[in-house]
């Protein structure tokens, strides 16, 4: 999949990998890394549905702020959350995300979604 992140600063943090573990801790960042590696190895988000999307609980946020958001586990409480990269984000014909052509993500950040 093409990853592309939300701005220069995340994108900066997310590739220098020092950079990583000194804002997140080494746990944290480590999680991040396998994850982001998850996303370059996929075909599409297909790959990620659930049942199959394993440790990382690939799943759609429906709730407020978050409606449209996509979320996957890094370490408790905290996630990766991002956003189909596509204008507009693919859809099925029930008007569900169409996660088989979802072969872009925008990553927004990683945060504690209960909060």
């Amino acid at each position: 999949m093409d990853i592309s992140f939300k701005n220069k600063k995340l994108e900066k943090e997310f590739n220098e990998g020092a950079h990583l573990s000194k804002i997140h801790g080494a746990k944290r960042a480590k999680k991040i890394r396998i994850r982001m590696a998850e996303f370059r190895a996929a075909t599409s988000l297909m790959d990620f549905w659930p049942p199959k999307s394993g440790p990382s609980r690939c799943h759609e946020l429906t709730q407020g702020k978050r409606k449209g958001q996509l979320s996957v586990d890094l370490d408790h409480p905290y996630r990766l959350i991002f956003i189909p990269d596509h204008d507009p984000a693919p859809e099925r014909e029930d008007g569900g995300l169409d996660w088989l052509q979802v072969t872009a993500i925008k990553v927004l950040g990683v945060e504690d979604t209960h909060e």
